[in-house]
C-alpha cells in the first residue's frame, strides 16, 4: 500500500522506522534482530537507506596505488523484499543520484516493481567520504528533481528508450526530503523551499524532513510550505541523541542546530549513558508535541539505536 495510502485511512498518527542496510558480509538476520523489538508498534511503512560507493586508494604489489570503487551497504532492494515477506509491512527503499546511471536507475524501478514495491523515497544523495562536493554519475542525475521526474516518467509509461512503445506504468508513491533548518547548499530558505515546490508540481506525493531537534522549527516549516501552496503531506523525522560526540557530529555533518536546552543538559552529563537519558526523553517530548499537533507519521531514524526508539514510541502510545 502507498505511504499515502496509509496516512488517508489513519486515525491516528502513524508510525514508522528507517534502517541501514547491513554491512557487507552481513546476513538479513542482522535486520530482523534490529526491527523484531520494534515491529509491535505495527509500523505503516519501513525506510531503508541507500548509500553511495566509496572510493578509496589499495597499494599494489609493484608499491603504486589503485583507486577502487567499493559499495560497503549493497542490498537495498533485496532487504526491502525480505521485510515484505518476514513482516508483511511496506517498505520504501531510497533511490540515490550519486553512483547509478539512469539506465541503472531505471532496471532498479523494474525490480522493484516486479516486486510489489509501491514506495520510493528519491534523493539526491551526499559526497562520497573524504569528498569535499557532490559529483553525479556521468550518465546519471545531477539533482533529486531530476531523479523524481525519471520516477514520475515511468509512471507514465515513459522508458529511456525512445523506441519502446506501449511500456506498462509503474504507479510508485513518491516521496521526496524536506529541511526544516535548509538544505546546507541552498543560500536561503526561499529558495530552498521553491525548490520543494517544484518536486511537488513534478509528481512528489509527500515529504519527509531531515531530523531536527527543535519542533518550532518544523512548525515554521510546515506553515512556509502551506502558504506556498505545497499541500502533500509533510512527515517529521526524528533521531534519539545517544552520545556527547553527536553534539558536534551532528551540526558538522547534517547541518542541524541543537537547542539550547538540550545542549546545557548533555554539558552536564558525565557518561554516554547518561547523555542517552537526555536523549530519549528529549524524544519523547518531541514525539508527544509533534503527535499533538497533528503530524501523520512519526519518522524514526533507528540507525543501531532501537532501544532507545522504542522507549520512546512505548511513551506516545
Amino acid at each position: 500500500m502507498k505511504v499515502t495510502e496509509h496516512i488517508a485511512k489513519a486515525k491516528d498518527t502513524l508510525i514508522s522506522f528507517e534502517i541501514l542496510p547491513p554491512l557487507k558480509g552481513k546476513s538479513i538476520e542482522s535486520i530482523y534482530d534490529h526491527l523484531d523489538p520494534l515491529m509491535e508498534f505495527k509500523p505503516a511503512f519501513i525506510n531503508v537507506t541507500y548509500h553511495r560507493s566509496e572510493h578509496m586508494f589499495k597499494k599494489k604489489a609493484d608499491g603504486s596505488f589503485e583507486k577502487v570503487e567499493i559499495r560497503k551497504r549493497p542490498g537495498t532492494v533485496g532487504i526491502c523484499a525480505a521485510i515484505m515477506n518476514h513482516y508483511n509491512v511496506d517498505a520504501v527503499p531510497h533511490l540515490i543520484c550519486g553512483g547509478f546511471s539512469r539506465e541503472e536507475t531505471e532496471n532498479a524501478l523494474i525490480d522493484l516493481n516486479f516486486l510489489g514495491i509501491d514506495n520510493v523515497l528519491v534523493l539526491r544523495g551526499d559526497a562520497p567520504k573524504n569528498e569535499t562536493f557532490f559529483e553525479p554519475d556521468p550518465h546519471g542525475h545531477s539533482y533529486a528533481i531530476d531523479l523524481l521526474d525519471q520516477v514520475a516518467h515511468m509512471n507514465n509509461g515513459v522508458y529511456l528508450e525512445d523506441d519502446l512503445q506501449s511500456g506498462v506504468k509503474t504507479n510508485f508513491c513518491i516521496g521526496v526530503a524536506g529541511y526544516p533548518e535548509k538544505h546546507f547548499e541552498a543560500p536561503n530558505m526561499q529558495t530552498d523551499l521553491s525548490h520543494l515546490k517544484r518536486k511537488v508540481e513534478n509528481g512528489a506525493d509527500y515529504i519527509v524532513t531531515q531530523m531536527f531537534f527543535d519542533n518550532q522549527k518544523f512548525f515554521d516549516f510546515v506553515a512556509r510550505c502551506r502558504e506556498m501552496g505545497i499541500t502533500v503531506p509533510i512527515i517529521p523525522g526524528l533521531k534519539p541523541l545517544t552520545s556527547r560526540k553527536q553534539m558536534t557530529m551532528l551540526p558538522r555533518i547534517f547541518h542541524v542546530d541543537l537547542p539550547t536546552d538540550l545542549s546545557t543538559e548533555i554539558l552536564k552529563c558525565k557518561t554516554d549513558k547518561d547523555v542517552e537519558l537526555v536523549g530519549t526523553e528529549w524524544l519523547i517530548n518531541q514525539s508527544k508535541e509533534l503527535k499533538a499537533f497533528g503530524v501523520p507519521v512519526l519518522h524514526y531514524y533507528t540507525l543501531g539505536k532501537p532501544k532507545v526508539v522504542r522507549q520512546a514510541v512505548e511513551a506516545i502510545m
